[in-house]
């Protein structure tokens, strides 16, 4: 890190920050750029087909559905959030990105992070209700109190998170201005800078347990209820079709938080690991949640599944 700082620095400038590829495999970046290019793309095409099947299809709107374009949307602005800078490196039309951008997308991506948890969770109340409450189901989910859901969704996924984003603007930032992935991080600014950053970090830690960590604790125990309820079903038949009506949120929920906690995992105790290891666990994070969202519910939903065929 000294030495590639030496490098760097004479043509970077205090409100500029390197951005990190894969380091050692700088000559491998073409080859490494097609899978990269080929996730992008599925994610863009995957997120936008999802979105478009559920607006043109008069069947499909019910509420239900109305979350999963709200989940669609999320990962594909999620995609367009960082696609710039991933594929700039690999391509080598970015090495550097300036203080306000780093800002701005490390604003979008938390942002986004929150919204996806925000929409899981709403999604499992949505199957508690169809569930264990069929009778009222469309009766407490209306499309007026599913917009206002939507509008709750997206003030607490940006509205809480932006005091800490701003107050990065206005820090001295010292040490080697070398962040450690391909996208700005809220964390990866801190260990850069030179001020007082307990306000940041204690703030961020209550927004995590008060979002993503309370958001799985209330998504795990909607299905503990679901269980329960489901048990009760005197048929066998009945149960099936139960559970499978749950199967892709619950693959949905898997595949958002299993990356999470293991890029926390390897930020935590990782530390002697290769670069290589952190911003692969950093791309996956990610690129994993928007790119298996559209395949697993157009595999486990078969009115999607048969709009798109």
């Amino acid at each position: 890190s000294s030495r590639i700082t030496t490098l760097v620095s004479p043509i970077m400038n205090s409100s500029s920050f390197l951005l990190t590829g894969f380091s050692g495999l700088e000559q491998q970046y073409l080859w490494i750029s097609i899978p990269f290019s080929t996730i992008y793309a599925m994610v863009l095409l995957g997120n936008c087909m999802v979105l478009h099947v559920i607006r043109t299809e008069s069947s499909l709107h019910q509420p239900m559905f109305y979350f999963l374009a709200m989940l669609a949307l999320t990962d594909l602005c999620m995609g367009l959030s960082t696609v710039h800078t991933v594929l700039g490196i690999l391509w080598g039309f970015i090495r550097e990105i300036s203080l306000d951008s780093c800002i701005a997308q490390s604003y979008f991506i938390h942002g986004l992070s929150f919204m996806e948890s925000s929409v899981l969770l709403t999604m499992a109340f949505d199957r508690y209700v169809a569930i264990c409450n069929p009778l009222r189901y469309s009766s407490i989910l209306t499309n007026s109190r599913i917009f206002r859901i939507g509008l709750t969704i997206v003030g607490r996924s940006f509205f809480f998170i932006t005091p800490p984003i701003i107050n990065l603007k206005f820090f001295h930032y010292c040490h080697s201005h070398i962040l450690s992935h391909s996208f700005c991080l809220h964390q990866d600014l801190l260990r850069l800078a030179c001020s007082d950053i307990r306000f940041n970090s204690y703030y961020a830690l209550m927004l995590v347990i008060f979002t993503l960590l309370l958001d799985a604790i209330l998504i795990f125990y909607s299905y503990f209820l679901i269980l329960k309820s489901v048990l009760v079903i005197a048929s066998q038949e009945g149960r099936h079709k139960s559970f499978q009506t749950c199967v892709s949120h619950i693959c949905a929920v898997l595949v958002f938080y299993i990356p999470i906690i293991s890029l926390t995992m390897v930020h935590r105790f990782g530390k002697h690991l290769s670069p290589v290891v952190h911003v692969l666990m950093g791309n996956i994070y990610i690129l994993f949640p928007p790119l298996m969202n559209p395949i697993i519910y157009s595999v486990k939903t078969q009115q999607i599944r048969s709009r798109m065929l």
